[in-house]
């Protein structure tokens, strides 16, 4: 007898360690379920790399960029050395994290030359709130109204930038595009147009080509097959940005 109330206790066991092993693996299943569903989806691709930038021909900085997902959004940071003729060598860092549309939420930016500024910008209901901060002097305080919450964050000598403009225009709808831009370290708004440039060829190789036009500007940028930045030119400075 003592025998089959072992059992049956044994059996009793086997069966609540099985149907706990059950609930369990069912949770797990569920619980990975749920932590796999994509977030919205976004316009942007994980991408790395150096740019050489490069005045009349000749060699004058470098830049280098990351632009990869960060918490429920993306970050795109990129840093550049550069030393221009008849000018001091000066170090740009930006630091741009947006919503996976594009959409900006914040951008902090520092200069090192002489002196060291920077500044931090907040971006919300289509407002930017600006705060520069410059070597020497309080803080200054601006904000900035666009009347929508796409605007393009185009800053001095930091190329990755378009990079990221060349993810925010729509390829599927094409045609000319309009887009409000914030160039911060000058403080300045304004608009740009962007619209398709056809295929474009360097050194042998062909390349998807985007225009962007300011008010004084006009920039062509070379994408590979996936839209990636391979290189920019700036025609009327005789600048030229390439992937290394």
């Amino acid at each position: 007898m003592n025998n089959r109330m072992s059992t049956t206790r044994q059996e009793k066991y086997s069966y609540v360690l099985i149907v706990s092993l059950f609930i369990c693996t069912t949770l797990t299943l569920a619980a990975q379920k749920k932590g796999g569903v994509p977030s919205a989806a976004s316009v942007f691709a994980q991408d790395k790399g150096k740019f050489t930038i490069q005045l009349e021909g000749h060699t004058v900085g470098h830049e280098e960029f990351e632009i990869a997902p960060a918490g429920g959004g993306w970050s795109a940071k990129g840093t550049t050395d550069i030393k221009a003729p008849d000018s001091a060598a000066t170090q740009v860092t930006g630091n741009l994290t947006l919503q996976p549309d594009g959409a900006p939420i914040s951008y902090e930016w520092i200069s090192r030359a002489e002196k060291t500024n920077g500044a931090h910008i907040l971006f919300a209901n289509g407002i930017a709130k600006i705060t520069l901060e410059m070597q020497g002097a309080r803080p200054f305080e601006q904000d900035m109204s666009f009347g929508t919450p796409l605007v393009a964050v185009l800053d001095n000598n930091l190329y990755y930038q378009y990079a990221v403009l060349a993810r925010v225009y729509d390829w599927t709808k094409g045609g000319l595009q309009n887009f409000p831009v914030l160039i911060p370290q000058e403080l300045t708004p304004g608009t740009i147009s962007i619209e398709s440039a056809g295929s474009l060829s360097v050194s042998g190789k062909s390349y998807d080509g985007l225009r962007v036009v300011t008010s004084d500007l006009e920039v062509l940028l070379y994408l590979d097959s996936n839209h990636r930045l391979m290189r920019m030119e700036v025609p009327a400075s005789k600048v030229s940005i390439t992937r290394d």
